[in-house]
């Protein structure tokens, strides 16, 4: 390994270098009859020859499955083909940002029949079912900002909400889009700073916003132009998803928020919302590798752990508490309990607080027990993405999909895990035809009823 490239072109985030389809994969074990659908996963993966200055600057490369009847009948991968994946300059002639201009490399999603890739600066790529770029998707004309790369679909109303955020004013804009697809809001949110606001909360009855001191620098010459403040106030407001968008804002203690696990209201009225807390430690050693910067630490998540945050509207105050010890990232958990409250979470674990090797890691949230699922020496798991069951009664009827980067192996492999019981080992594996970066987003899209 070339000791001075960049972390993020080495080890199991090493891009690929071409697209390539391949049909008829092995599978061992057995895949549920229910998983009909695709399993699609966004990352960062530049071209050939192509450096960039940080982590998120690499162009996004979709790598999808499609499984069917206990088949998996195709593995492909391609990039999303923007302007920017041919060097365009995301800062026009004029000055003036072009949102076209995306590595649309974050996430993928599937909204309204449409296909989604993005990256939070830019405008949404809308893709194929077979992952060939459409092109940019603005929601016919009604989408005028960024958008995120974290919305949320409610799971009562099938509304999905949104937001873009920027550095100048206005800070924060706030979208929802109808279960048809149609923008039916879009909102300025006054009181917003110029932080970094990678993802949001969403309750049955409030948007949650995240304040926090990572904020606009543009000393910070990444490409990423974000730096942690230590004179800004962290805060997360509080405002109602209808009527007038009024925040509430709640101080809180110093702290980096990137991924929202969940928020919801409790029994008492309480806004509750957790996630994987940074300290400015854990930041500005995660940052370093981030930007592959001299001293950087051996993986990219450093320091990052699951918190709680309980705002309390009637008294004004704001709680928080470490709910664990483990380095872990990227929270997910059944998506039909996106708002409501939620017993059970997922995530990946990083080497630190005891742990030599990656793992996947299964949160109880009612008795604070947590399971550590070791996906052996050298292969990291990706975000376990939960697919329910047919017929599910527990919250955890259902299953995990996770892609596995083996350096051994040079290979990578899904995993279908029983969601209620993770640690016993997959219902099923598919073999991919080659090894697949680590990193980042990935969505379960099921077939349409009658597909």
């Amino acid at each position: 390994m070339n000791e001075t490239a960049k972390p993020y072109l080495t080890g199991h985030y090493a891009p690929v270098a071409d697209e390539i389809t391949a049909r008829g994969l092995t599978v061992h074990g057995t895949l549920p009859p229910e998983l009909n659908g695709r399993y699609f996963r966004n990352g960062h993966n530049p071209k050939p020859g192509v450096t960039p200055t940080h982590w998120f600057k690499g162009s996004g490369m979709i790598h999808g499955l499609r499984l069917q009847d206990g088949r998996a009948e195709w593995y492909r991968n391609r990039w999303v083909h923007t302007p920017a994946l041919d060097g365009a300059p995301y800062i026009g002639a004029d000055g003036v940002p072009d949102l076209r201009v995306s590595d649309a490399a974050t996430h993928v999603i599937e909204h309204a029949g449409r296909i989604l890739a993005l990256q939070e600066a830019n405008l949404p790529y809308e893709l194929t079912p077979e992952l060939d770029t459409i092109g940019a998707y603005d929601f016919g004309g009604r989408l005028t900002s960024a958008m995120t790369a974290h919305p949320k679909t409610d799971p009562v109303t099938g509304e999905l909400h949104f937001f873009g955020y920027g550095p100048f004013p206005p800070h924060l804009t706030h979208y929802v889009a109808d279960a048809t697809g149609t923008i039916v809001r879009a909102q300025t949110v006054d009181g917003a700073g110029p932080s970094l606001m990678h993802d949001f909360g969403l309750t049955a009855h409030h948007v949650i916003w995240l304040d926090l001191p990572v904020v606009f620098d543009p000393a910070e010459h990444s490409g990423i132009p974000y730096r942690w403040s230590d004179t800004y106030t962290p805060r997360i407001g509080v405002m109602p998803r209808s009527g007038a968008p009024e925040v509430t804002w709640f101080e809180v203690e110093p702290g980096a928020l990137l991924h929202v696990a969940n928020a919801y209201e409790d029994e008492r009225g309480r806004i509750v919302l957790s996630g994987p807390r940074y300290d400015r430690s854990a930041w500005g050693q995660t940052w370093k590798w981030w930007t592959g910067s001299p001293g950087h630490a051996p993986t990219p998540i450093v320091g990052a752990t699951a918190h709680r945050w309980v705002l309390d509207p009637a008294t004004g105050t704001a709680r928080e508490e470490a709910l664990d010890d483990l380095v872990a990232e990227f929270p997910t958990i059944s998506e039909e309990r996106t708002g409501l409250p939620h017993r059970f979470g997922y995530s990946v674990a990083f080497p630190g607080a005891g742990l030599t090797e990656h793992a996947l890691v299964k949160y109880d949230h009612v008795t604070g027990r947590r399971e550590v699922v070791p996906t052996g020496r050298d292969r990291m798991p990706g975000e376990a993405v939960f697919v329910p069951a047919a017929g599910a009664t527990r919250e955890d009827d259902g299953y995990l999909l996770a892609v596995i980067s083996d350096l051994v192996a040079d290979a990578s492999q899904l995993l279908v895990l029983d969601a209620s019981a993770p640690g016993a080992g997959p219902l099923a594996t598919v073999e991919l035809p080659r090894r697949v970066p680590s990193g980042i987003h990935g969505s379960w899209i099921p077939d349409a009823p009658g597909h």
